[in-house]
């Protein structure tokens, strides 16, 4: 179903009011927004003072001879940029259970584990009770925006795929766990309020269940039993949408046996699931299990989330970044249907949302909010030297059209803190700035909550290789490719191998396949890496097993004679560590000689204590 597009009075850079509202507590919210961003520097300027006067105690502001002082040259002056690394060891000391004013005056609650990562660890994040309100503020911003675009949300529900992830406590007691796993778990989400835009098909049991297969199964299957109410559909990232169309792929026949028989499936035994999906699968509909079997029996996939949901209206999933990779199957599979993006968020803070929700993909950007905390931003490429510390701008006085790394400062005690994130400025909103997300830095491979940058690719080929010594083979040369045609998408490594003895390449490989040695390889690879990565190939399935493919003698060179063709330098070429461009793509192709995958998951624990 194409979506019913209402124009609001503001465009993306008009200084003129949102609206006209759908409601009355719309309209409150929105007047919020058209005050945040008209005065973005003044809020921006008293949030810092709150967070300052608050924390003014704390030992990691009296280090830097703050005395109190709130104001932002001081602040700049004095205290530090600095990465995850640098406050490694006072986070370690609140992870080892001192509950001292380290970095933040109020008590740290808990901590939210970033995808990102350190020596091949999850990042710890600090933070507090009252983070959980904040971040409930720009949720409730986000419906509000939405009805200006599309209109009639409070007549349907959304079927959102929803999970919590494995949790684990520091070895000081706090509960260390991601930021959605945190929400859903808390007040806010299971006892919120009913509001008639925010309904979902999926039970609350459902989505709280630890177990990512009885959770899809019973949200995929009230999601059927409620198909016509259904008007978006989406997952927090649009690799997650992919994997329960998948799910659906491989599950439909005993989806639609349970509907017929009106009983849930042996499979799904958590007591509370079972109940909630009790409540909603109350007697058997053989038209429905019949309508279920007959659209996925039929081979044809194309279009199939407005065949089975046919009042969609739009995916709320985020397609940018990394996810951009799988806008062309979500494409496929909802009949071309918009993808609305409406927030950017991250561990560390809530950053702001979407003014413009319905738009294309590769138009998103996202309005910053000036009560989230306090923002800077570092000034991205343009031949920036060591002094970018002393060049770091505030929210409002950032420049169109240029690149920034953000830097913030929040309530639960991180100062001057470098996200990572490459944001370009598109324009403004009122006085605030608007932000379309780049990249990540360093990241070189991503499916979906992963992030793998060049030197752990780099660690990780190693300690495979290490496995061809025996047999006179070595690696050459190689690169790397985050391959999402499949679902689960997974990692993708080209290989050049040589072999060193008098055999020859090709007599070697041909021993070395025998003998399952590229195989131990590839899970040599996938053991070395980060502890995002191992969890979502071993506990959550969302990565598939990882591939190298072996490229003849060569090609190598032929790839450089390529980029040469293209106007690189002979002098300055490096081979490229990950490649995305179709040509090269296929150039590797052409030239593999040999596939191999993972045998078995890598290892990984949710007991593991982090802060160990």
């Amino acid at each position: 179903m194409a979506v019913e597009t209402v124009v609001p009075e503001a465009s993306a850079n008009a200084a003129v009011k949102l609206g006209p509202p759908t409601n009355e507590k719309d309209a409150e919210k929105l007047m919020f927004i058209e005050e945040m961003t008209a005065n973005t520097d003044a809020v921006q300027e008293k949030v810092l003072a709150e967070i300052l006067t608050r924390n003014a105690e704390t030992e990691y502001l009296r280090r830097y001879g703050l005395d109190g002082a709130t104001d932002r040259a001081t602040f700049k002056g004095k205290v530090p940029v600095v990465t995850y690394e640098d406050l490694q060891p006072e986070i370690q000391r609140i992870a080892n259970g001192d509950r001292s004013a380290i970095l933040s005056a109020h008590p740290i609650s808990e901590f939210l584990t970033s995808s990102g990562t350190s020596a091949g660890e999850r990042k710890l994040m600090p933070t507090i009770k009252e983070e959980l309100d904040r971040r409930q503020l720009l949720y409730s911003l986000l419906m509000p925006v939405m009805n200006l675009y599309v209109p009639g949300l409070d007549k349907g529900k959304g079927l959102y795929f929803l999970f919590v992830k494995s949790e684990t406590k520091t070895p000081g007691g706090l509960t260390a766990r991601p930021v959605l796993t945190s929400y859903y778990k808390s007040e806010h989400f299971k006892s919120r309020p009913y509001d008639p835009y925010n309904v979902y098909t999926s039970p609350t049991a459902a989505i709280l269940c630890a177990d990512a297969f009885q959770s899809m199964y019973a949200q995929m299957l009230c999601g059927l039993l409620q198909r016509l109410d259904v008007l978006r559909v989406g997952a927090v990232f649009a690799s997650g949408l992919l994997r329960a169309i998948r799910f659906l792929q491989l599950h439909w026949q005993d989806l639609s046996n349970d509907i017929a028989a009106g009983s849930l499936t042996a499979k799904v035994t958590d007591p509370s699931v079972r109940a909630a999906v009790a409540e909603l699968l109350r007697e058997p509909d053989p038209a429905l299990a019949r309508f279920v079997a007959a659209e996925c029996s039929k081979g044809d996939w194309a279009g199939i989330i407005t065949r089975i949901w046919p009042s969609t209206k739009y995916l709320d999933v985020i397609v940018t970044g990394a996810m951009a990779q799988y806008i062309p199957t979500l494409e496929y599979y909802s009949g071309g249907l918009p993808m609305a993006c409406t927030m950017y968020a991250s561990s560390e803070c809530y950053f702001g949302l979407n003014l413009r929700p319905i738009c294309e993909p590769s138009e998103v950007s996202y309005t910053i909010m000036p009560n989230m905390g306090y923002f800077e931003f570092l000034p991205h490429g343009d031949g920036h030297g060591q002094d970018k510390a002393q060049q770091l701008v505030d929210l409002a006085d950032v420049e169109a059209g240029k690149e920034y790394e953000l830097v913030i400062t929040t309530y639960a005690g991180l100062n001057r803190y470098r996200v990572g994130d490459i944001l370009r400025v598109t324009g403004f909103y009122n006085a605030a700035p608007q932000f379309r997300f780049v990249r990540r830095k360093n990241v070189l491979l991503s499916i979906e909550s992963d992030k793998t940058d060049e030197a752990e690719l780099q660690r990780a080929v190693e300690s495979a290789s290490a496995l061809l010594r025996p047999y006179d083979a070595t690696v050459v040369e190689y690169t790397s490719h985050a391959y999402t045609k499949s679902i689960p998408g997974h990692y993708v490594i080209y290989w050049e191998l040589l072999a060193k003895g008098a055999s020859g390449d090709a007599d070697a490989l041909e021993a070395l396949s025998h003998v399952g040695v590229m195989e131990k390889c590839c899970l040599a690879m996938e053991e070395a890496l980060n502890s995002v990565y191992r969890q979502s190939r071993m506990a959550d399935g969302s990565i598939g097993p990882l591939e190298i493919r072996v490229v003849r003698g060569g090609t190598f060179e032929e790839l450089m004679d390529y980029a040469i063709s293209r106007g690189a330098s002979i002098n300055q070429y490096k081979v490229p560590r990950c490649v995305t461009f179709p040509p090269i793509l296929e150039l590797l192709d052409s030239r593999v000689v040999s596939t191999h995958f993972s045998p078995a998951p890598p290892t990984w624990s949710p007991h593991r204590r982090p802060g160990n």
